[in-house]
């Protein structure tokens, strides 16, 4: 078999949402799947067939296995606290920033987190292990897993009629997508946390050169 029946079988096969459902699960504690890859491929194949029912069926696939995720994440968070330490007690920007508005905005860390790398894990952990209620849990579950099958499902409109879904050319532009979109987040990363080293640095110095004039009076 060539490898355009081969992604042409994946990306029309009655297991395709399944198989998206559980990799977009799994996805959520051990985060090394390729399952917005497939996605991305999927829906640039769908928008490319002109396939509504496609469309809509992998929105519901990417929406359920993000929720199913991230109450597997938030479960192990809250009961365990050996498991995912890092996640929810790191000093990394966006573990610091989660901890610091799971509580006050809990829909706004869940959705803003979703779009940094690894934030989805550190942001369902903490909110487990911090105790957030379930309730508002699954609210800004549903909602950030909602606006992130809808992003993915926005790449792959755009890169619908590049493919002219053509499974090969799908799944090709899917995995570069995949790159380019974790390559920006992390120098968006790299730079946040060059202004925050800067701003660590300029304080102190300020601190310290306002003393002798306190002193002096």
């Amino acid at each position: 078999m060539d490898l355009f029946a081969f992604f042409h079988t994946v990306l029309h096969s009655v297991w395709l949402l399944p198989v998206l459902v559980l990799m977009i699960a799994v996805d959520g504690p051990v985060p090394m799947l390729p399952s917005e890859t497939l996605l991305m491929s999927a829906a640039a194949a769908a928008f490319g067939a002109h396939s509504t029912w496609a469309v809509a069926g992998l929105f519901f696939a990417a929406l359920v296995g993000s929720v199913l995720g991230d109450l597997a994440v938030f479960g192990l968070g809250r009961s365990s606290n050996k498991i995912l330490p890092r996640a929810a007690d790191g000093d990394s920007g966006i573990a610091s920033w989660v901890r610091a508005n799971i509580f006050r905005r809990p829909v706004v860390a869940l959705v803003g987190a979703r779009f940094v790398p690894g934030g989805r894990l550190v942001s369902t952990a903490a909110a487990g292990r911090l105790g957030l209620p379930v309730r508002h849990f699954l609210l800004g579950s549903v909602l950030s897993s909602a606006v992130w099958a809808v992003y993915m499902l926005v790449i792959g409109l755009a890169l619908g009629p590049m493919t002219g879904g053509n499974p090969l050319l799908c799944v090709l532009a899917g995995g570069v997508m995949a790159v380019l979109t974790a390559g920006i987040f992390a120098v968006g990363a790299r730079v946040r946390a060059a202004v925050h080293r800067r701003r660590a640095v300029v304080v102190p110095h300020g601190k310290r050169s306002g003393t002798p004039a306190l002193a002096s009076r």
